[in-house]
């Protein structure tokens, strides 16, 4: 029950981030902002919450506990070396000035810079193949986004405030999962005919799912040739363990959200290989 709750007040926070682009732009346009955004945030809270651990052996209390943490540790001789471990955990590296908990801080004083949060998209994309070019579909400088620089940065600032009240520290990865497939859902919804460019049903998903696992407890391999964000492989794999999941996608962007959803289902860098092709 609990979690139920806990889920229910996730969605809640993450859809309002919604309202404040619904306005811009529609719906088809504003997911790519919206979902990229929580994955960043979920980047980055999962990084400073693992460096908070490797540092401590415990878990924070607070993000911005971690980023002192961090910060305070960066400065030592162990700087380095700390890093390098965390580029093995992580396969990515973010600095105190590009984390999530940096910006939404900032964004509260009025001094957020949407130049750093693309610096910090760049960064990781970079960082290893599995993110090239995953945020290569928010615009950060878009006209949709409001006329001239200042309201531009501010939508974006508004938009890193509401999704900071989306408490990640304290939701494990099936409930954070399950909350951006319901976004995506609900874009899917609202973006009409085109969604089955990215999105199947769950009710079709949830047959298809139990067909391929019928008499099935264990799958070494699945393969969706056509895996739009990824949510028939994921619900496969709530019918049974599955190992390996395999997927293509023509769409960049439908490619792009199907990496995401799989990591923010935490499943394994080493466990997935989603492609971009027809």
């Amino acid at each position: 029950m609990a979690e139920m709750e806990n889920s229910k007040d996730l969605i809640s926070v993450l859809w309002s981030g919604a309202d404040i682009l619904r306005s811009k732009m529609d719906a088809n346009e504003y997911k790519n902002y919206l979902l990229g955004i929580i994955f960043y945030k979920y980047l980055s809270d999962s990084f400073l919450i693992k460096v908070y651990d490797m540092i401590c052996d415990s878990k924070p209390q607070t993000l911005k506990e971690a980023l002192d943490v961090y910060v305070k540790e960066l400065k030592s001789e162990d700087g380095e070396e700390l890093k390098q471990g965390m580029k093995e955990e992580c396969h990515y590296v973010i600095e105190p000035e590009l984390t999530y908990t940096y910006f939404a801080d900032a964004a509260r004083n009025n001094s957020f810079n949407r130049e750093q949060l693309q610096k910090a998209f760049n960064n990781i994309e970079q960082s290893d193949p599995i993110f090239a070019d995953l945020f290569a579909d928010i615009d950060l400088y878009s006209n949709r986004l409001g006329t001239g620089d200042q309201k531009q940065s501010d939508t974006v600032a508004s938009l890193i405030k509401e999704i900071d009240k989306a408490d990640l520290l304290n939701s494990d990865a099936e409930i954070l999962g399950n909350a951006y497939e319901y976004l995506i859902g609900q874009f899917a919804s609202e973006t009409g005919k085109k969604a089955g460019e990215f999105y199947t049903p769950q009710q079709v998903s949830r047959i298809l799912s139990k067909i391929v696992t019928l008499g099935k407890t264990d799958l070494k391999n699945v393969y969706d040739p056509t895996c739009g964000s990824g949510s028939l492989l994921l619900r496969v794999g709530k019918e049974a363990n599955v190992r390996n999941y395999y997927g293509e996608e023509l769409t960049a962007t439908t490619y792009n959200l199907a990496r995401m959803n799989m990591l923010l289902h935490d499943v394994s860098y080493k466990n997935f290989d989603i492609r971009l092709g027809d």
